[in-house]
Protein backbone atom coordinates (compact mmCIF):
# COMPACT_ATOMS: atom_id res chain seq x y z
CA UNK A 1 0.00 0.00 0.00
CA UNK A 2 1.51 3.21 -0.63
CA UNK A 3 2.92 5.08 2.38
CA UNK A 4 1.82 8.68 2.90
CA UNK A 5 2.87 11.93 0.73
CA UNK A 6 5.55 12.71 3.28
CA UNK A 7 7.23 9.39 3.47
CA UNK A 8 6.85 9.41 -0.50
CA UNK A 9 8.78 12.82 -0.87
CA UNK A 10 11.34 11.18 1.67
CA UNK A 11 12.23 8.48 -0.70
CA UNK A 12 13.21 10.94 -3.25
CA UNK A 13 17.10 10.04 -3.88
CA UNK A 14 19.24 13.17 -2.55
CA UNK A 15 19.62 15.55 -5.60
CA UNK A 16 16.53 14.24 -7.21
CA UNK A 17 13.63 16.93 -7.79
CA UNK A 18 10.64 16.00 -5.68
CA UNK A 19 7.02 16.84 -7.37
CA UNK A 20 6.65 20.42 -5.82
CA UNK A 21 10.41 21.57 -7.22
CA UNK A 22 9.72 19.90 -10.56
CA UNK A 23 6.19 21.43 -10.61
CA UNK A 24 8.13 24.85 -9.68
CA UNK A 25 10.54 24.08 -12.30
CA UNK A 26 7.94 23.63 -15.27
CA UNK A 27 6.27 26.43 -14.38
CA UNK A 28 8.67 28.77 -14.38
CA UNK A 29 10.06 27.68 -17.76
CA UNK A 30 6.81 27.74 -19.40
CA UNK A 31 7.13 31.51 -17.92
CA UNK A 32 10.56 32.07 -19.74
CA UNK A 33 9.62 30.94 -23.22
CA UNK A 34 6.22 32.78 -22.59
CA UNK A 35 8.31 36.21 -22.45
CA UNK A 36 10.76 35.07 -24.80
CA UNK A 37 8.42 34.81 -27.58
CA UNK A 38 6.71 37.72 -26.57
CA UNK A 39 9.93 39.83 -26.62
CA UNK A 40 10.97 37.90 -29.96
CA UNK A 41 7.64 39.34 -31.79
CA UNK A 42 7.34 42.43 -29.72
CA UNK A 43 4.31 41.33 -28.20
CA UNK A 44 4.52 44.22 -25.73
CA UNK A 45 2.51 46.74 -24.73
CA UNK A 46 2.35 48.98 -21.34
CA UNK A 47 -1.07 49.32 -19.54
CA UNK A 48 -1.48 52.78 -18.06
CA UNK A 49 -2.89 53.69 -14.41
CA UNK A 50 -3.20 56.92 -12.93
CA UNK A 51 -2.03 58.33 -10.29
CA UNK A 52 -4.48 60.93 -8.59
CA UNK A 53 -3.76 64.20 -6.74
CA UNK A 54 -5.16 63.79 -3.30
CA UNK A 55 -6.01 67.59 -2.88
CA UNK A 56 -8.14 67.13 -6.07
CA UNK A 57 -8.93 63.53 -6.39
CA UNK A 58 -10.37 63.93 -9.74
CA UNK A 59 -6.67 65.64 -11.33
CA UNK A 60 -4.30 63.02 -12.79
CA UNK A 61 -0.88 63.88 -11.32
CA UNK A 62 0.75 61.65 -13.15
CA UNK A 63 0.50 58.26 -15.06
CA UNK A 64 2.25 54.65 -14.42
CA UNK A 65 3.23 52.79 -17.33
CA UNK A 66 2.97 48.92 -16.59
CA UNK A 67 4.53 46.34 -18.69
CA UNK A 68 2.41 43.54 -20.01
CA UNK A 69 3.19 40.51 -22.89
CA UNK A 70 0.86 38.94 -24.80
CA UNK A 71 0.43 35.00 -24.60
CA UNK A 72 -0.06 32.91 -28.65
CA UNK A 73 -3.46 33.63 -28.45
CA UNK A 74 -3.50 37.38 -27.53
CA UNK A 75 -4.17 37.34 -24.10
CA UNK A 76 -2.56 40.26 -21.96
CA UNK A 77 -0.54 39.14 -18.91
CA UNK A 78 0.40 41.49 -16.16
CA UNK A 79 3.78 41.88 -15.00
CA UNK A 80 3.18 40.18 -11.64
CA UNK A 81 2.18 36.53 -13.73
CA UNK A 82 6.60 36.85 -14.94
CA UNK A 83 8.75 39.26 -13.44
CA UNK A 84 9.50 37.53 -10.47
CA UNK A 85 11.15 34.78 -12.56
CA UNK A 86 12.55 36.92 -14.95
CA UNK A 87 13.92 39.58 -13.29
CA UNK A 88 16.93 38.42 -12.52
CA UNK A 89 17.99 37.64 -16.43
CA UNK A 90 18.44 38.79 -19.94
CA UNK A 91 15.10 38.96 -20.39
CA UNK A 92 14.54 41.21 -17.64
CA UNK A 93 17.14 43.96 -19.33
CA UNK A 94 15.53 43.28 -22.83
CA UNK A 95 12.04 43.79 -21.36
CA UNK A 96 13.03 46.75 -19.75
CA UNK A 97 14.02 48.33 -22.50
CA UNK A 98 11.32 47.55 -24.41
CA UNK A 99 9.15 49.08 -21.34
CA UNK A 100 11.39 52.36 -21.50
CA UNK A 101 10.72 52.55 -25.49
CA UNK A 102 7.45 52.12 -25.37
CA UNK A 103 6.78 54.82 -22.33
CA UNK A 104 9.33 57.19 -24.36
CA UNK A 105 7.38 57.09 -27.37
CA UNK A 106 4.12 58.10 -26.02
CA UNK A 107 5.92 60.80 -24.13
CA UNK A 108 7.09 62.05 -27.52
CA UNK A 109 3.44 61.58 -29.33
CA UNK A 110 1.37 63.04 -26.17
CA UNK A 111 3.09 66.50 -25.00
CA UNK A 112 0.84 66.96 -22.05
CA UNK A 113 1.59 62.97 -20.74
CA UNK A 114 3.68 62.91 -17.32
CA UNK A 115 4.56 59.20 -16.77
CA UNK A 116 6.34 56.66 -14.32
CA UNK A 117 8.59 53.67 -16.02
CA UNK A 118 9.20 50.75 -13.88
CA UNK A 119 13.26 49.41 -14.20
CA UNK A 120 15.05 47.32 -12.10
CA UNK A 121 18.86 48.71 -10.78
CA UNK A 122 19.80 46.16 -13.00
CA UNK A 123 19.41 47.87 -15.95
CA UNK A 124 21.42 50.99 -15.14
CA UNK A 125 24.52 49.40 -17.21
CA UNK A 126 22.47 47.64 -19.66
CA UNK A 127 23.60 48.67 -23.16
CA UNK A 128 20.14 48.99 -24.80
CA UNK A 129 18.43 50.33 -22.06
CA UNK A 130 20.92 53.30 -22.43
CA UNK A 131 21.08 53.76 -26.01
CA UNK A 132 17.11 53.99 -25.99
CA UNK A 133 17.04 56.78 -23.58
CA UNK A 134 19.61 58.57 -24.68
CA UNK A 135 17.98 57.94 -28.59
CA UNK A 136 14.98 59.93 -27.49
CA UNK A 137 15.97 62.66 -25.08
CA UNK A 138 18.04 63.78 -28.45
CA UNK A 139 14.89 63.51 -30.47
CA UNK A 140 12.37 65.17 -27.62
CA UNK A 141 13.71 67.74 -25.37
CA UNK A 142 10.52 67.96 -23.73
CA UNK A 143 10.96 63.74 -22.48
CA UNK A 144 13.19 64.55 -19.95
CA UNK A 145 11.28 66.37 -17.41
CA UNK A 146 7.84 64.40 -18.30
CA UNK A 147 9.44 61.25 -17.21
CA UNK A 148 9.47 59.38 -14.07
CA UNK A 149 11.55 56.37 -13.78
CA UNK A 150 10.76 54.12 -10.69
CA UNK A 151 12.82 51.95 -8.85
CA UNK A 152 11.67 49.60 -6.18
CA UNK A 153 13.15 49.79 -2.77
CA UNK A 154 14.70 46.13 -2.91
CA UNK A 155 16.49 46.99 -6.31
CA UNK A 156 17.65 50.23 -5.10
CA UNK A 157 19.73 48.55 -2.28
CA UNK A 158 21.34 45.98 -4.40
CA UNK A 159 23.95 48.26 -5.96
CA UNK A 160 22.73 51.54 -3.64
CA UNK A 161 25.71 54.02 -4.82
CA UNK A 162 25.37 52.91 -8.15
CA UNK A 163 22.06 53.91 -8.08
CA UNK A 164 23.09 57.42 -6.23
CA UNK A 165 25.33 58.08 -9.40
CA UNK A 166 23.04 56.76 -11.97
CA UNK A 167 20.22 59.39 -10.19
CA UNK A 168 23.00 62.37 -10.16
CA UNK A 169 23.70 62.29 -13.69
CA UNK A 170 19.99 62.02 -14.78
CA UNK A 171 18.04 64.26 -13.25
CA UNK A 172 20.39 66.93 -13.81
CA UNK A 173 18.69 66.12 -17.23
CA UNK A 174 15.30 67.07 -15.43
CA UNK A 175 14.28 63.34 -15.20
CA UNK A 176 12.84 62.28 -11.56
CA UNK A 177 12.65 59.38 -9.41
CA UNK A 178 10.62 57.25 -7.70
CA UNK A 179 11.43 54.30 -5.37
CA UNK A 180 8.54 52.06 -5.66
CA UNK A 181 7.57 49.79 -2.89
CA UNK A 182 8.96 52.05 0.01
CA UNK A 183 8.52 50.59 3.31
CA UNK A 184 8.70 47.08 2.07
CA UNK A 185 12.09 46.70 4.87
CA UNK A 186 14.91 46.85 2.40
CA UNK A 187 16.38 49.87 2.46
CA UNK A 188 19.62 50.89 5.09
CA UNK A 189 18.59 54.23 6.18
CA UNK A 190 22.62 55.31 5.83
CA UNK A 191 21.87 55.17 2.04
CA UNK A 192 18.57 56.48 2.31
CA UNK A 193 19.82 60.76 2.81
CA UNK A 194 21.94 60.14 -0.22
CA UNK A 195 19.29 58.49 -3.11
CA UNK A 196 17.35 61.98 -2.97
CA UNK A 197 14.32 60.76 -4.72
CA UNK A 198 11.96 62.80 -5.51
CA UNK A 199 8.50 60.02 -4.71
CA UNK A 200 8.32 57.78 -2.09
CA UNK A 201 5.34 55.45 -3.23
CA UNK A 202 4.15 53.51 -0.19
CA UNK A 203 4.32 49.68 -0.08
CA UNK A 204 0.19 48.48 -0.56
CA UNK A 205 0.44 46.40 2.57
CA UNK A 206 0.08 49.74 4.77
CA UNK A 207 -2.56 50.84 2.15
CA UNK A 208 -5.15 48.32 1.98
CA UNK A 209 -7.41 48.55 4.84
CA UNK A 210 -5.65 51.50 6.39
CA UNK A 211 -9.34 53.21 7.31
CA UNK A 212 -10.00 50.00 10.23
CA UNK A 213 -6.24 49.98 11.04
CA UNK A 214 -4.39 52.24 13.47
CA UNK A 215 -1.13 50.77 13.54
CA UNK A 216 -0.62 50.96 9.57
CA UNK A 217 -2.21 54.08 9.84
CA UNK A 218 0.74 55.13 12.32
CA UNK A 219 3.66 53.71 10.00
CA UNK A 220 2.14 55.46 7.16
CA UNK A 221 1.85 58.71 8.98
CA UNK A 222 5.82 58.19 9.85
CA UNK A 223 6.61 57.26 6.51
CA UNK A 224 4.99 60.53 5.11
CA UNK A 225 7.16 62.53 7.78
CA UNK A 226 10.08 60.52 6.35
CA UNK A 227 9.49 62.00 2.88
CA UNK A 228 8.48 65.63 3.98
CA UNK A 229 11.63 65.67 5.65
CA UNK A 230 13.32 64.70 2.76
CA UNK A 231 11.41 66.87 0.46
CA UNK A 232 10.20 64.05 -1.76
CA UNK A 233 5.84 63.42 -3.02
CA UNK A 234 4.07 60.75 -1.49
CA UNK A 235 2.42 58.01 -3.36
CA UNK A 236 -0.01 55.90 -1.54
CA UNK A 237 -0.83 52.58 -3.79
CA UNK A 238 -3.22 50.28 -3.91
CA UNK A 239 -6.10 52.35 -2.39
CA UNK A 240 -9.44 50.22 -3.05
CA UNK A 241 -12.28 52.35 -1.12
CA UNK A 242 -13.03 55.42 -0.61
CA UNK A 243 -12.33 55.05 3.44
CA UNK A 244 -8.98 54.63 2.75
CA UNK A 245 -9.00 57.49 0.22
CA UNK A 246 -10.14 59.54 3.34
CA UNK A 247 -7.68 58.18 5.63
CA UNK A 248 -4.71 58.65 3.16
CA UNK A 249 -5.39 62.17 2.35
CA UNK A 250 -5.94 63.00 5.90
CA UNK A 251 -2.60 61.66 7.08
CA UNK A 252 -1.25 63.92 4.49
CA UNK A 253 -0.32 61.58 1.13
CA UNK A 254 0.06 63.76 -1.74
CA UNK A 255 -1.17 61.12 -4.37
CA UNK A 256 -3.47 58.24 -4.64
CA UNK A 257 -2.90 55.54 -7.00
CA UNK A 258 -5.32 52.12 -7.04
CA UNK A 259 -8.58 50.51 -8.11
CA UNK A 260 -10.63 53.17 -6.59
CA UNK A 261 -9.89 55.97 -9.15
CA UNK A 262 -9.07 53.92 -12.35
CA UNK A 263 -7.40 49.64 -12.97
CA UNK A 264 -4.52 49.92 -15.18
CA UNK A 265 -5.66 49.98 -18.94
CA UNK A 266 -4.05 49.32 -22.34
CA UNK A 267 -6.42 51.74 -23.63
CA UNK A 268 -6.13 55.32 -22.23
CA UNK A 269 -7.85 58.02 -23.40
CA UNK A 270 -5.23 59.54 -25.13
CA UNK A 271 -5.24 56.34 -27.59
CA UNK A 272 -9.02 56.05 -27.94
CA UNK A 273 -8.92 59.82 -28.86
CA UNK A 274 -6.13 58.90 -31.56
CA UNK A 275 -8.55 56.39 -32.60
CA UNK A 276 -11.13 58.18 -33.39
CA UNK A 277 -9.72 60.79 -35.18
CA UNK A 278 -8.60 58.11 -37.47
CA UNK A 279 -12.44 57.02 -38.63
CA UNK A 280 -13.34 60.08 -38.66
Amino acid sequence: MPGTRRQRLADVPPGAENPLQFALSQRDKSTISLVEQAIKHKQVLLAFQPVMQARSTDKVAFYEGLIRVLDSTGLVIPAGEFMGTIENTELGRQLDTLALGLGLRALHENPDLRLAINMSARSIGYRQWNRTLDRWLRRDDTIAERLILEITESSAMLVPELVVDFMDRLQIEGICFAMDDFGAGYTALRYFKDFYFDILKIDGQFIQGIASDTDNQALTAALVSIARHFDMLTVAEFVETQEDADTLIRLGVDCLQGYHFAAATTRPHWLRAAETEKVM
